[in-house]
């Protein structure tokens, strides 16, 4: 584990964190070196709506505690990803409450951007709106944005179920209680997929002697 993260959004991992000190100060930037990345692809966001996402990239490069959804990926830029991290609705309504009204040109952050400068700029044609008109639900950005790293959950934050983005530190975090719930229910279904084939194997051998 690397030395915790000081700056004030990644506190909530500073007791276990998975990102240095200066991961976390350039997760902060608004021209982040870590990716190059311009949330203000057009025009100035809003500081409310810029939290969710300095607070999405903290968890993302700080939390310890999203092993149960890395998967492996054949990208040039990357090896593994997160996939349908199941995030608190509140969570994610909040994030899409604060977001509606600041401007974007793409439903999918992930791909297709014009990176020619270095940093990411609309593609030609794209129309800057709205989050609220590219993503007309909460689901639909939280799930959309990333190409479905996270998914939405039915529980609510606190439930033991769902990961949640914010937290408060001196409560202890949630998410290792959560993360440790999902990694048993895999591995027990993992348990039962490979002992389902070798169980019906048996059923039949023991018919066919009982027909014999």
């Amino acid at each position: 584990v690397l030395p915790a993260a000081k700056e004030p959004q990644c506190i909530p991992w500073k007791e276990n964190a998975c990102c240095s000190v200066s991961t976390s100060q350039e997760l902060h930037k608004d021209n982040s070196l870590l990716y190059n990345f311009n949330w203000e692809h057009c025009g100035k966001m809003e500081p409310a709506c810029k939290r969710h996402f300095i607070q999405d990239n903290c968890l993302y490069e700080c939390s310890p505690n999203l092993g149960p959804w890395i998967q492996q990926v054949n990208q040039s830029w990357r090896k593994e990803r997160f996939l349908d991290v199941p995030l608190c609705k509140e969570d994610c309504e909040s994030w899409w409450e604060d977001c509606r009204t600041s401007y974007t040109c793409k439903r999918n952050w992930q791909q297709g951007w014009n990176w020619t400068s270095g940093s990411n700029k609309c593609p030609a044609k794209a129309v800057c709106r709205t989050f609220e008109s590219y993503f007309p639900t909460p689901a639909a950005m939280c799930e959309g944005l990333w190409s479905h790293s996270y998914k939405v959950s039915q529980y609510s934050r606190g439930s033991g179920r769902c990961i949640q983005m914010w937290f408060d530190p001196a409560q202890g975090n949630p998410n290792e209680e959560v993360a440790r719930f999902y990694a048993l229910a895999m591995n027990a279904g993992a348990v039962c997929c490979e002992t389902g084939p070798l169980l019906l194997s048996l059923a039949l051998m023991l018919t066919l002697l009982l027909l014999g």
